[in-house]
Formats: C-alpha cells, structure tokens, sequence
C-alpha cells in the first residue's frame, strides 16, 4: 500500500485501540473503590494499622502503616489514575489485536508462526511475573516499615502505594520475560545455548544488580525475589536453546528428507572464454556492428 494507506490503517487501529481504553476506564470508574482496594490489598493486609489504637499488639506495632490521602483533589485524582489503569488492562485483548493486525501483513508466514508463539509463551510470563510481585509485596512491606521507631506511626498515601503496586508488577512482568528473548535469539541462529551457558556467572552478577536498580524499594526482599526467579527462568533457557542446537544439528546431519530438495550450490564459478561459433549452412554472416556476438549465425534481434 502507499504510505498514505499506512498513516490511514494505523490512524484507525489506534482509534480503536484508544475507544476500547475509554470505554473499559469508564466501566472500572463505577468500580475503583473496589479496583483501588485489590490493589493496595497486599500492603494494607500486612502493614495496615487497626482503627483502635489501642488493639495495637507487640507483634504489629512496629509494622504498623496508616493509610491516607492528601488534598481535595485527591480522591478524584486517584479515581482518574485507577480507572486509566484498569482500562488499559480490561482492553488489552483489543488494543494487541490492532496492533498484530497491523504489523502482521508484512510478515512472512514462518516470522507469523514464530510471532504468536512468542506472544502466546510471554503473555504467561509477565502474567507470572505480576503475580509473583503481588505475594512478595507484603514482606517487603514489613521489612520496610519494621525500621520505624517505636512509637511512631507511617502515614502511607494511598496514591503512592498504587503506584508502587503497579510499578512492581510492571518490572516484576517485563523481567520474566529475559528468558523468552534469549529463546528467541537461539531460535533464530544468533545466540548458541552453549555460549549462554558460558555466560552463567555473569549472567547473575547481571540479573542481581539490575534487581537491586530495577525494584522500586530498595530492600533485599524485593531485589532477592526478583533476582531468583530470573535466574531460574535463565537456566531453563538455556537448557532450551541446547535442546534446540542438538535438534538441529542432527536436522543438518541427517540431510534433507526424501520429500525435501537438497540446498543448490549457487556460488559463481569462471567459465572461461567463450570461442565465437561461426555462421550455419544457409546462413549468411552476420556483423554484430559492435551490438551482439557472432552467435549461431543469429544477433540479438532474431
């Protein structure tokens, strides 16, 4: 299609994108209380003060967090930012099918076979990753707030907590998926999975200090349980690529199938001179005049 047919398809895939955001962000506005609640359900269960005072016990008193909100435009703010959240989420089936729908035509049949099985192994990973982010928060959450004095109560804004809920779950999602990218560059012949293998030591160092940078906190609850799982997910990437480098190397051994055509040898080889071949009987000689070989008898034009 010309570029202006591409403008235009794009133009209309993100027009529906953004119509199916509204309107799934204006259904979960009815619902944000309750959106807001299962967010910050993880701290709020662990570190959450009781209304009395004193019901405080031993045990909770020094992890005791007081949930607030600032500001007359808090509430209305928080309500904006929950249900923007949730609609992005609710409308994901539609917004990533306009987006395959666009990308997909320029692609081969095998590069669309490839596509969706990545698609479909990383949608479970960064749902994994989400998941795991949501049970590890509430033990980050007591070790954080167990530095507080005796005494004394946190006042935890509300805003900032889904914030770092949602933080979490994003780079606790996107970090699941390293292994699947290191899958798909063995698959595609850049990346052996003995040379990954080679890389074990480093690879940790690496996935620590990027866990240290990347958790929003900066406790070791958060950067352990983030670094672990990754590296467990590194090694069964590897253990995939090496099954995936014996597979094909045994493919390449055994040759082609009786059903499959063997692989031309397509390098260009010097043929030598060509000796001019001089006119047939009842042909009469031809001059090339400097256009076509003396050929048979015939030039280019018959």
């Amino acid at each position: 299609m010309p570029l202006s047919d591409h403008l235009r398809e794009l133009r209309n895939r993100l027009a529906k994108a953004v119509f199916a955001i509204l309107l799934c962000a204006i259904v979960a506005a009815f619902y944000y209380k309750d959106i807001a609640g299962l967010i910050t359900k993880p701290i709020t269960r662990s570190v959450g003060c009781p209304d009395n005072f004193h019901e405080l016990t031993s045990k909770n008193a020094d992890t005791c967090g007081q949930i607030t909100m600032s500001g007359l435009m808090g509430p209305f703010t928080l309500m904006i930012k929950v249900s923007m959240v949730a609609g992005v989420v609710a409308a994901s089936p539609v917004w990533l099918y306009q987006l395959w729908a666009f990308v997909s035509p320029g692609l081969h049949k095998h590069e669309r076979r490839y596509s969706l099985s990545f698609v479909a192994a990383g949608v479970p990973l960064f749902v994994a990753g989400g998941w795991f982010s949501y049970h590890v928060l509430p033990a980050a959450a007591e070790v954080l707030l167990g530095f507080t004095p005796s005494g004394v109560t946190n006042l935890l804004p509300l805003n900032e907590i889904i914030d770092l809920v949602t933080r979490m779950i994003i780079v606790f999602g996107l970090s699941f998926e390293l292994p699947l990218f290191l899958v798909m560059l063995n698959f595609s012949g850049i990346l052996t999975g003995r040379r990954m293998l080679g890389w074990w030591r480093g690879m940790i160092m690496g996935v620590t200090v990027f866990a240290a940078f990347a958790t929003p906190t900066v406790d070791p609850v958060s950067m352990l349980s983030l670094a672990t799982p990754i590296v467990g997910l590194y090694f069964i990437a590897v253990i995939i690529s090496i099954l995936n480098d014996k597979r094909r190397r045994e493919r390449a051994e055994a040759g082609p199938a009786d059903d499959e055509a063997s692989e031309l040898d397509l390098t260009p080889e010097d043929v030598g001179a060509v000796e001019p071949v001089s006119a047939g009987p009842g042909l009469p000689e031809q001059s090339d005049g400097g256009r076509s070989a003396k050929l048979n008898g015939y030039d280019d034009i018959t």
